[in-house]
C-alpha cells in the first residue's frame, strides 16, 4: 500500500495523448511541480530527463516509474500518468510504455527513495492491477487503484 500522501487525485491524469517519452516526462513534470513553492515543471522535467539519461526507468510491461531527487521538498510526491496509446521508453522489453508513475523524493532520501522505488515496482508486477489501471476510466478510479492493498 503506498503512503496516503503520496498521490492524489489532482496529479493523476486519464487517458492522456502524448507522442513521445519527452511528452510523457514533461506531462509528469507538470503534476508533480505542485510538490513544492520552489519546484517548476521545467525543472522538474529537467531532473527527469537527467535521470532518464543514466538509463531507462521503463519496467517493463508497459510501466515506467520516472523519478529523482530534488530540493526543497520535504516528503516523497507522485504523480500518476495513463496514456490513451503507449509511447517508445527504451524499456527492457521493448514495449511501448502507456503507465508511467513519476516520483520525486527530497534530495537526502535515498533509502525512502529505494525503499519507495521497489514498492512501486512490486506494485506493478501484478498483471491483474496493470489490468484494472488500463480499463480504469477516471482519475478517482485509478486513485482507488494504486492505493489499495496489493
Amino acid at each position: 500500500m503506498l503512503p496516503p500522501s503520496l498521490i492524489t487525485e489532482p496529479r493523476i491524469r486519464c487517458r492522456v495523448e502524448v507522442t513521445s517519452k519527452k511528452r510523457l516526462l514533461e506531462s509528469l513534470a507538470e503534476l508533480l511541480a505542485t510538490a513544492g513553492p520552489d519546484c517548476s515543471p521545467a525543472a522538474v522535467f529537467d531532473l527527469l530527463n537527467e535521470r532518464e539519461r543514466l538509463g531507462s526507468t521503463g519496467l517493463g510491461e508497459g510501466i515506467a516509474l520516472p523519478h529523482a531527487r530534488i530540493e526543497g521538498i520535504d516528503q516523497a510526491v507522485g504523480a500518476f500518468v495513463q496514456l490513451s496509446q503507449g509511447v517508445s521508453f527504451d524499456a527492457p522489453d521493448d514495449r511501448p510504455v502507456d503507465l508511467a508513475f513519476g516520483l520525486l523524493v527530497p534530495q537526502e532520501a535515498t533509502d525512502a527513495h529505494l525503499s519507495l522505488l521497489a514498492g512501486l515496482a512490486e506494485r506493478f508486477s501484478h498483471p491483474p492491477l496493470r489490468a484494472a489501471l488500463r480499463a480504469a476510466d477516471n482519475a478517482s478510479t485509478l486513485l482507488k487503484l494504486l492505493q489499495s492493498p496489493s
